[in-house]
């Protein structure tokens, strides 16, 4: 039978794996607690860093529905938590992980689907999800402004060919008689 802290400990990781959009497993052997806490600060307040049992994470993985970290669960292991951007939170890890070599990205899990830790360094590389947005927004903006000049083209078009026409017709004609006047 489970004790109750330990039932508790894997009800709490499975809460976390459901809440969040990905996970990213690490191997965090060599950090002290301060780089450990440093490492926490950076990730900002969407993600959660948290060191774990392996047993319970396994136990709690599956009750999720999580199968994503098997056969990865080795060794000490530390898991973040991603609640928000998961770009934003891998490129906290890339970074942290280039100024501490000890910190290992082993992979994780990305909106349910396994990734490996190269799929996390390519994730890292994106840029965040509002500057995608907003190039979205100017690709979109700029075809529109294409297709508006499109559509008055011709009605441009035919008013300057017009306007050409009465100036050539106006140049053209002869100069209205100057009315004589009449005697009386």
């Amino acid at each position: 039978m489970a004790r109750p802290d330990k039932a508790a400990a894997v009800k709490e990781i499975a809460d976390l794996l459901r809440a969040s959009n990905a996970a990213v497993l690490t191997e965090y052997r060599g950090l002290t607690v301060s780089q450990l806490t440093t490492l926490r600060r950076s990730l900002g307040g969407t993600t959660t860093y948290a060191v774990l049992k392996n047993t319970l994470t396994t136990i709690a993985a599956k009750e999720a529905g999580v199968s994503a970290f098997e056969g990865q669960l080795v060794g000490p292991t530390a898991i973040a938590f991603v609640k928000g951007d998961p770009v934003e939170a891998a490129k906290g890890l890339r970074d942290f992980a280039k100024t501490n070599p000890q910190l290992i990205i082993k992979g994780g899990m990305l909106e349910g689907r396994a990734i490996s830790a190269s799929d996390v360094a390519a994730l890292a590389d994106l840029e965040s999800r509002e500057v995608l947005l907003a190039k979205v927004a100017g690709v979109l903006k700029a075809s529109q402004s294409k297709a508006a000049a499109l559509f008055n083209a011709p009605l441009s078009k035919a008013v300057r060919t017009v306007d050409a026409l009465r100036e050539k017709v106006g140049a053209g004609a002869p100069a209205p008689a100057a009315e004589e006047p009449a005697d009386a």
